[in-house]
């Protein structure tokens, strides 16, 4: 089995959380020839789609964790499946790359996640395709419309449509004095839609993580609780984590997402979801899996390579 990774520069990772490390891991366990690439190293020379890759060894050691032979180049057909791993901003260069992994699948390859569907399915809107699982929700860039929601609801989360990791995101009142300026910072001065849904107070409980591999849920949630003082439950704001089983209604709404994830090629997916609602459906690069490996004495690296073995010979 040949496995290559698009991903963020590897001696950058956090050793102790990286869920793309623990799936190389788990891959090496498996004797799998690994390669290693930056979106950078890819390009396409006419139809072919090719990449600039090194050979990647991983080990399971804090201090040196990975080791890169020379770089060589290859076609990507040589492969049997692409992780793209890479980490938002969701910019341009992420879609262009989108496009090359695109021209790999049409060579034969399996890329995870399916390149279109990374581009279709926005980590923000894409929930809104489950109306029956997700709170009250705008996406707008006036001004007006957006006080019109905030006026309605009272309390109201803004947040971007491009963001992770907690980054940007405002809790907001009708009467809140800074209102004007935070819809004015975060569209741009009317340029930029941007996102406004019901504030849940169930996020003092935390905002539960729930991974589903081709669209079978992991039978636990991570759930982040914020710290005293703060909305955002991210772990990269400062977040706690406690794991936790699935709930009925976190089944549910796995249940509702499954066909249509398992369909668009979205074959790992991590979701968020605050009491009984969605609030997010994450595709580009889903965490937590160590968290939740370490908490359970799970291994979702393995279910993850299993679930990717049997679509190849498939």
């Amino acid at each position: 089995m040949k496995l290559a990774v698009v991903m963020d520069p590897v001696e950058s990772i956090n050793y102790k959380k990286d869920s793309t490390l623990a799936m190389l891991l788990e891959a090496q366990q498996r004797s799998y020839q690994i390669f290693y690439m930056l979106p950078t190293d890819l390009y396409l020379q006419g139809t072919e789609a090719r990449a600039r890759v090194h050979s990647l060894q991983v080990k399971a050691d804090p201090k040196h964790w990975f080791e890169l032979s020379a770089q060589q180049d290859i076609a990507l057909s040589e492969l049997n499946v692409i992780l793209m791993r890479k980490d938002p901003p969701f910019d341009m260069n992420y879609i262009y790359a989108t496009y090359l992994l695109e021209a790999a699948e049409q060579a034969g390859v399996l890329v995870v996640n399916r390149a279109s569907s990374l581009r279709d399915a926005n980590e923000k809107l894409f929930a809104l395709q489950f109306p029956q699982c997700t709170p009250e929700c705008l996406v707008a860039s006036s001004a007006d419309t957006l006080k019109r929601f905030i006026r309605e609801y009272n309390d109201v989360i803004l947040k971007p449509l491009d963001g992770m990791g907690g980054q940007s995101i405002f809790r907001v009142k009708y009467d809140d004095p800074n209102v004007n300026v935070i819809i004015e910072t975060l569209t741009e001065h009317g340029q930029r839609l941007i996102m406004a849904q019901r504030y849940l107070p169930e996020i003092v409980k935390g905002d539960k993580r729930i991974l589903l591999i081709d669209g079978e849920a992991v039978p636990y949630a991570l759930a982040r609780i914020p710290g005293e003082g703060e909305t955002r439950a991210n772990l990269a704001v400062g977040g706690t984590a406690q794991g936790q089983a699935l709930s009925d209604k976190d089944l549910w709404i796995c249940q509702q997402l499954a066909p249509r994830l398992k369909e668009m090629g979205l074959i790992f997916v991590g979701i968020d979801v605050i009491g009984d609602y969605l609030t997010e459906v994450n595709v580009t690069s889903p965490t937590c899996i160590r968290e939740l490996d370490s908490q359970f004495n799970l291994n979702i690296s393995a279910m993850l390579m299993d679930k990717i073995e049997e679509k190849i010979k498939a």
